[in-house]
């Protein structure tokens, strides 16, 4: 027998956003509500929101490490970790079993906190039950990507997952990846006091950022951790109680040890179509096991949607938001509504922090020209705010179109970050997408937010942001490579 619902979602994240809508589209019927995992998603479960309540504390040491700069002495007794990771689980897990009550006392919805798969098109097994819909919503997220490392299927490592379950601080911990996930966590774990080593297999650490804003990150992490990069890591071997972890200089070719009290594998995302399996539901995926969708986030089987990082485009909450409100528009209502991703930001939240919205350098080269672009400079540190918290090497860089102003992309990297990268990124939603506003709209002084002001007004060439990267930096490369 097979259940017949108006719709089924599968994934508790931002596919959720879906629920109340369909409940309004269809009194009196019946949803259903498919996860293998905690309900809640990602970002709540094991992504933003836990690790972002674990980098606060970090960022508190962080201030306090520099407090001296100031002429404040100051003197930690001890980190108590264990509380750290309490306050971060108990507001988790508050969250995670309040939606599954919401779930499970919804008598319109039939929650189903089990693994699905498809059998056939548009029909599911769950549980040894079949359900099915002429409406499927996936969102049904990624998982760590575990690379074929000798001996890692012998050892116990953590992943980002994992790792939120820790009650005892790690006195040493190696990190395998340079990404977003490594710079986050390395940041954490050093300024609880473990000993971090970061072990990237790319030449550049933050290897999707602007080469120099990576560079500036490198260089400060360094001071508080050990940076390895360029190097693949072979192998790993438990001794007694420490970890001994064999890496690959990619370039020279010789071996480097490193040896800690654990491991973290941080080497990016997969995709969880495994344990979907859509071809048999006509699904179509792309060689990596991602699914595939088309500009109005339909799959290649009608009446089935996806979004969020069961797509693999962007993998950021605020994206999975934005694609539920498109499939919303195109699914219930029949219109023809495309995502738009010409202006998708980021944050990684290190010490400093970094952000970014729109095309880097070399893509706005590669798409318009090099003579066709002017980029915006200025440093933190030269801006009355910047000064007064000692902003040093910091700095916001503005691409945009050079006819025109258009605004291309924005880069940045210091102190809020996160939050100064909202001065560009609402103007380039507007129309014309133009830098103007930016430079005539009045901003408090002093606020951190007009360094964000005079890169705009600070326009120059390729080749001069160059030369003035390298005065600054001391950068011994071109941002265009």
């Amino acid at each position: 027998m097979v259940q017949e619902y108006e719709a089924i979602i599968i994934g508790t994240g931002s596919g959720t956003n879906l629920v109340e809508p369909l409940l309004q589209q269809h009194p009196g019927g019946k949803i259903a509500v498919i996860d293998k995992d905690p309900p809640g998603g990602i970002c709540l479960t094991r992504g933003c929101i836990p690790s972002k309540m674990l980098l606060y504390p970090a960022e508190v040491m962080s201030t306090i490490r520099r407090a001296g700069r100031f002429g404040i002495d100051v003197q930690v007794n001890r980190v108590r970790f264990d509380a750290v990771m309490k306050r971060m689980r108990d507001h988790v897990d508050g969250q995670i079993e309040a939606i599954r009550q919401s779930l499970q006392q919804e008598e319109q919805i039939d929650y189903y906190p089990q693994e699905a798969r498809f059998v056939a098109p548009r029909t599911l097994e769950v549980g040894g039950q079949r359900l099915s819909s002429d409406l499927i919503i996936l969102c049904t997220g990624s998982r760590s990507l575990i690379p074929p490392i000798e001996g890692l299927d012998r050892i116990s490592y953590h992943t980002s997952s994992t790792l939120l379950h820790l009650k005892e601080l790690p006195a040493s911990l190696v990190i395998i990846g340079g990404g977003y996930i490594a710079a986050e966590y390395g940041f954490f774990f050093s300024a609880m006091g473990s000993e971090v080593t970061i072990v990237g297999r790319n030449p550049q650490f933050l290897p999707d950022e602007e080469p120099e804003i990576s560079e500036v990150v490198r260089r400060k992490l360094a001071g508080h951790l050990r940076m390895v990069t360029g190097h693949e890591v072979t192998g790993v071997e438990q001794e007694g109680e420490e970890i001994r972890v064999t890496a690959v200089n990619r370039d020279r070719k010789s071996r480097a040890t490193f040896v800690a009290e654990t491991v973290l594998v941080a080497t990016g995302r997969a995709p969880t179509t495994d344990i979907l399996q859509p071809e048999k539901g006509g699904i179509e995926t792309d060689r990596h096991g991602w699914i595939v969708t088309d500009r109005h986030l339909r799959t290649s089987q009608p009446g089935v949607w996806a979004l969020g990082d069961a797509t693999g485009r962007y993998l950021f909450k605020h994206v999975a938001n934005y694609e539920s409100e498109i499939v919303y528009h195109n699914s219930l209502f029949n219109r023809q509504m495309e995502v738009d991703y010409h202006a998708v930001p980021h944050a990684v939240f290190t010490d400093p922090e970094v952000a970014g919205v729109g095309m880097g350098e070399r893509e706005a080269i590669d798409t318009h020209g090099k003579d066709a672009i002017r980029i915006g400079f200025y440093r933190y540190e030269d801006t009355g705010k910047g000064l007064a918290v000692d902003a040093g090497d910091y700095f916001v860089k503005v691409i945009v179109a050079a006819e025109d102003h258009r605004i291309l992309g924005a880069h940045m990297v210091g102190p809020w970050a996160s939050m100064l990268i909202h001065e560009v990124i609402p103007l380039m939603y507007t129309p014309d997408g133009s830098l103007r506003p930016l430079l005539r709209a009045m901003h408090i002084h002093p606020a951190m937010s007009e360094v964000v002001q005079r890169a705009a007004g600070n326009l120059m060439d390729v080749d001069d942001y160059h030369h003035l990267i390298g005065h600054h930096y001391g950068l011994p490369f071109a941002a265009t490579g």
